[in-house]
């Protein structure tokens, strides 16, 4: 297979951005300020969701008042605000991303909102790396579904089986793998995928350094 048939599908939140603790912080304050207690099952239960799902969750479960879209505009300004004041790039994450779109087309696959997505891209310049950015709310479903990392493949054009994807969560990981393509963990240190999803990955790497074009070739040649 030529690379002209082979891509890498970033995630964002975990992978890119250090941004779960942030996302599960603002939720909290939410809840808080509510007086609603924080289910102990939240936190990971959320992770990969998509607006609609999570701030479905947030009303139906956690029970903080107010309609699902009320509650998601809440906490998207809540999180707009904060990315005004500094974007919470990984260490390494530009150049992982201009190392590897150096040699394959890219593709985003991320639960955050399109107005976060194109604001991170834009902070860390990284915009026209990308051929391809989709989030979870402009899909079916949010992850574990597959649905976003089809559209990110159909939209680029490449099968699956030559698409490799970089994930950081249970769901992300899910996600990816029941869409077919092939998958790298970088597990998230503060909220680590469980055994049975970070199973899926045909690789793992412990930070952004080591994803270097031989590993993506190798994982692809594996398939």
């Amino acid at each position: 297979m030529t690379r002209g048939r082979q891509a890498v599908v970033f995630d964002l939140d975990g992978v890119l951005l250090e941004s779960e603790q942030l996302w599960d912080r603002v939720r909290r304050e939410l809840a808080a300020r509510a007086h609603r207690p924080w289910p102990a099952e939240a936190t990971a239960a959320m992770q990969g969701m998509s607006t609609a799902e999570w701030s479905g969750y947030l009303v139906e479960t956690v029970g903080v008042p107010g309609s699902a879209d009320d509650v998601a505009h809440a906490v998207i300004e809540r999180m707009a605000s904060r990315y005004a004041e500094h974007v919470p790039l990984l260490p390494g994450a530009v150049a992982a991303v201009r190392r590897l779109a150096a040699h394959w087309r890219l593709g985003l696959a991320s639960s955050s909102p399109r107005r976060l997505i194109d604001a991170v891209l834009a902070a860390g310049g990284m915009r026209g790396e990308f051929s391809v950015t989709i989030s979870t709310e402009e899909v079916e479903a949010g992850k574990p579904s597959p649905a976003v990392y089809q559209a990110v493949v159909a939209r680029l054009g490449v099968p699956a089986h030559g698409t490799v994807a970089i994930e950081d969560s249970s769901n992300g990981l899910r996600s990816a793998a029941a869409a077919g393509l092939v998958v790298i963990a970088l597990p998230n240190p503060d909220f680590p995928p469980v055994d049975d999803a970070l199973d899926l990955a045909a690789a793992r790497v412990d930070r952004l350094d080591d994803l270097t074009p031989e590993l993506i070739e190798a994982v692809l040649a594996e398939r």
